[in-house]
C-alpha cells in the first residue's frame, strides 16, 4: 500500500497550526453570526437593520475592530500553508502531490457547494477550493516571491473598490438604484428576506441558492479571489519561513505582535470613526471607507498570529491550548456544525429566530457554540482519528474508506 495516500497521523501534526486554526474557526463565528441571524445588508452596513445603541453598539464596534476580516484572514493564510504541508509530505513519500491536491480540492468544492446552496450562502469553502486550484502552481516558489505576489494579489481588490467608488456618478441609474437598495434595503425588501428565511424549506433553499450564486460570481470576482487567493500565497511564505510552526524566537513574535497591532488598530479605528462621521453612505463606506479595515485587519491578523505562536511556545493555559488545537484539528466539522446549529436556531426549519435577536443576544449564541465546540472536540478526538466531515473529505480524497476509530494512541 502506498503510504503517501494516507492522511497524516495526529501524533505527527504541527500543534501550533491546529491551535491557530482552532482559534480562527471560533473567531469567524463572531462575524458570521450576523449573516446567520440578520438580513444580509446588516453585515456591511450596521445601520441597515436593528438597534445600534448601548450594548448593541459595543458588540458591533468590538466585533468590527477585533474580528471583522481578522480571523478569516488567518484561516486563508492557514489554507495556503496547508497546501505546502500536504503536498510536501506526499512528495516525500513518493506519491503524486498534484493528484492528492486536486482530488482534495475538488471534493472540498463539492462539500462547499452543498453547504452554500442547501445550508448557508455565506460559505467560504467554494472560494478556497477555486483559489487553491491556482495557488498550488506557486507552492515551490521562494518565500519572498510568494509574499510579494500575495500582497500584490490582495491589493487588486483595493484598486477595484477605489475605482468603483470614484465612478459612482457615472453609473447607470438602474445600477445605482440597485446598489443603494442592497446597501440600505427598504422595509419591504427586509420583510421579504425574513419571510423567505423563516418560511418553508423550499423558500430557505431558494434564498440560499440565489445568494450563493451571487457570492460565487460577483463577490468572488471582486473580493474573495484576490483576498483569499493572495493570503494563501502569504500563508505559503509564512509557513516556509517557519512563522506558523512557532519555530521563530520569542523576540520575533513579540515584535510581530507589537508592530501588527500598532499599525493595524489605528487604521481600523480611524476607518470606524470616518464611517460614522460620513453617515454610513454607500458611496464612501462600501468603497474607499472599507479599505481601512481591509488593510488594518491584515496587520492585526499578523499580530494575532504572533501572539498565538508565543502561546504555543509556552506552557501557559496548556489544557485550553490542547482543547483549542482539537477544535482546529476538526476545523471542517466545526465550521459546518456552526452553520447547522445556526440554521436550526435562526431559519424556518428550526426556531425561526432570524431578525429577532439583538446583537448582544447574538453574541450569547456565539459564546454557547464556542463552549460546545471547545468541550466536544477533544473527547471526540480521543476516540476517533478525524472529525466526521474530515473523515468524509479524506475518504473521498484518498479514494478509500479511512479508519475512523483509534486503534492505538497517536
Amino acid at each position: 500500500m502506498d503510504t503517501a495516500l494516507n492522511p497524516i497521523r495526529s501524533s505527527k501534526r504541527i500543534q501550533s497550526l491546529d491551535l491557530l486554526r482552532g482559534i480562527a474557526i471560533l473567531g469567524i463565528l463572531v462575524m458570521n453570526i450576523q449573516s446567520y441571524s440578520m438580513p444580509g445588508a446588516a453585515y456591511l452596513n450596521p445601520m441597515a437593520y436593528g438597534d445600534l445603541t448601548g450594548a448593541n453598539w459595543w458588540v458591533w464596534v468590538l466585533s468590527h475592530t477585533f474580528a471583522d476580516s481578522k480571523f478569516i484572514s488567518i484561516f486563508s493564510i492557514l489554507y495556503g500553508a496547508g497546501i505546502v504541508l500536504v503536498t510536501d509530505r506526499v512528495a516525500r513519500k513518493g506519491g503524486s502531490p498534484a493528484r492528492i491536491h486536486y482530488s482534495r480540492t475538488l471534493w472540498l468544492l463539492v462539500i462547499g457547494l452543498l453547504h452554500a446552496h442547501l445550508i448557508w450562502y455565506g460559505d467560504i469553502l467554494v472560494a478556497y477550493a477555486i483559489c487553491a486550484l491556482i495557488a498550488y502552481l506557486f507552492r515551490k516558489k521562494k518565500p519572498l516571491t510568494l509574499m510579494i505576489v500575495g500582497i500584490i494579489t490582495v491589493s487588486v481588490h483595493t484598486m477595484l473598490f477605489l475605482w468603483f467608488g470614484s465612478t459612482i456618478e457615472y453609473w447607470p441609474e438602474e445600477s445605482l438604484a440597485g446598489a443603494l437598495e442592497g446597501w440600505a434595503p427598504s422595509q419591504q425588501v427586509i420583510s421579504e428576506e425574513i419571510a423567505m428565511v423563516t418560511g418553508s424549506l423550499g423558500e430557505q433553499i431558494s434564498h440560499n441558492s440565489a445568494m450563493a450564486v451571487m457570492m460565487e460570481t460577483m463577490v468572488f470576482l471582486v473580493i474573495f479571489f484576490w483576498r483569499a487567493g493572495g493570503l494563501m500565497l502569504v500563508g505559503m511564505a509564512l509557513y516556509k519561513w517557519g512563522v506558523l510552526s512557532a519555530s521563530r524566537s520569542k523576540a520575533f513574535y513579540v515584535r510581530g505582535a507589537l508592530i501588527g497591532a500598532l499599525i493595524g488598530l489605528p487604521l481600523i479605528i480611524y476607518g470606524l470613526v470616518m464611517h460614522f462621521e460620513t453617515g454610513w453612505t454607500m458611496a464612501y463606506s462600501q468603497y474607499a471607507g472599507s479599505q481601512y479595515n481591509y488593510w488594518g485587519s491584515l496587520f492585526l491578523c499578523y499580530s494575532y498570529i504572533s501572539i498565538i505562536m508565543l502561546l504555543a511556545k509556552s506552557s501557559i493555559l496548556q489544557s485550553l491550548q490542547t482543547r483549542l488545537a482539537a477544535v482546529g484539528q476538526m476545523a471542517l466539522t466545526n465550521y459546518l456544525m456552526q452553520s447547522i446549529i445556526c440554521v436550526f436556531l435562526f431559519y424556518g426549519i428550526g426556531l425561526s429566530w432570524f431578525g429577532e435577536l439583538e446583537r448582544w443576544q447574538q453574541f450569547l449564541v456565539v459564546l454557547g457554540i464556542w463552549l460546545l465546540q471547545i468541550l466536544w472536540s477533544k473527547p471526540w478526538l480521543s476516540r476517533f482519528r478525524f472529525g466526521p466531515f474530515e473523515w468524509l473529505w479524506r475518504s473521498l480524497t484518498y479514494r478509500k474508506k479511512q479508519e475512523m476509530k483509534k486503534t492505538q494512541p497517536g
